[in-house]
């Protein structure tokens, strides 16, 4: 059994239904219970997780919550073997700053288990963020609107996740997961209006308004990182890394798929 933890977000939803499709027993582990076959559980309350970790040869952890040993101690005591954490490409750019990714991925190589470490860096679906502003007015405001970055669909982080964690030979491994080229916030923009098939205004913001906008939700060292690297990418984070490729045999899906395939939300 593997169990999935963050199942009801953008990698794990999908983690789980290709396991599920492939008939792979799976405990799907969301702080909040989304439909059937989901187990609450927080990876902030490590003790709570004793009951789904139960029977579980493989684990698929998020960076959540700030007990990481405290999760791999209960994962190693129910019987699993084999850890996969998706990470950030910042814990590996920018440690200064990514300080809980990096928290976790010292805790998954010292826990004795086998592991695995998923490095994306943005990921395609950061573009929901602009779901409400494209229905309701058909715009859409990022910052930096001209600097391109190699976002990653979380569709190829989940079905590289699904491999590492069924097959042998990625113990050890630390991969870093892009899309195929750099695309920028107005080619997004643009991407998600080809896909509608209307226009979507692009508004550039300042690097104020954006931090003023992300320090709602984000902790305000992460948001100074991300505009970092939104800002003034390092050349590493701007490469197009290999692994999905290696890893899964083709190609990273460009942007402009993963818009075609989500065009319902910003409709």
């Amino acid at each position: 059994m593997i169990v999935v933890t963050g199942a009801t977000g953008n990698v794990g939803r999908t983690l789980v239904r290709i396991l599920t499709e492939d008939r792979v027993p799976v405990t799907a582990v969301a702080r909040h219970i989304d439909g059937p076959g989901t187990v609450a559980g927080d990876l902030g309350e490590p003790e709570g997780l004793r009951g789904a970790f139960e029977g579980a040869e493989a684990l698929f952890l998020l960076v959540a919550g700030e007990r990481p040993y405290d999760v791999l101690d209960v994962a190693k005591t129910a019987g699993v073997r084999k850890v996969v954490l998706v990470s950030s490409q910042g814990a590996g750019t920018r440690p200064e700053t990514y300080t809980q990714p990096r928290q976790f991925e010292a805790a998954v190589r010292e826990s004795g288990l086998d592991w695995t470490i998923l490095r994306p860096g943005g990921l395609d679906s950061n573009a929901f963020a602009w779901a409400e502003s494209i229905r309701e007015r058909r715009t859409a405001a990022a910052p930096f609107g001209d600097v391109g970055l190699p976002f990653a669909d979380p569709d190829d982080v989940a079905e590289v996740a699904a491999k590492v964690l069924r097959e042998d030979g990625h113990t050890g491994a630390t991969y870093t997961l892009t899309g195929p080229a750099p695309t920028t916030p107005r080619a997004r923009a643009a991407a998600v209006a080809a896909a509608l098939g209307e226009p979507v205004t692009f508004t550039e913001q300042s690097r104020e308004e954006a931090y003023e906008l992300m320090a709602r939700f984000m902790p305000l060292p992460v948001v100074e990182g991300t505009l970092s690297i939104l800002g003034a990418p390092t050349e590493e984070e701007q490469r197009v890394s290999p692994d999905v490729e290696r890893v899964l045999g083709r190609a990273p899906r460009p942007f402009a798929a993963w818009a075609e395939r989500n065009a319902a939300t910003f409709r």
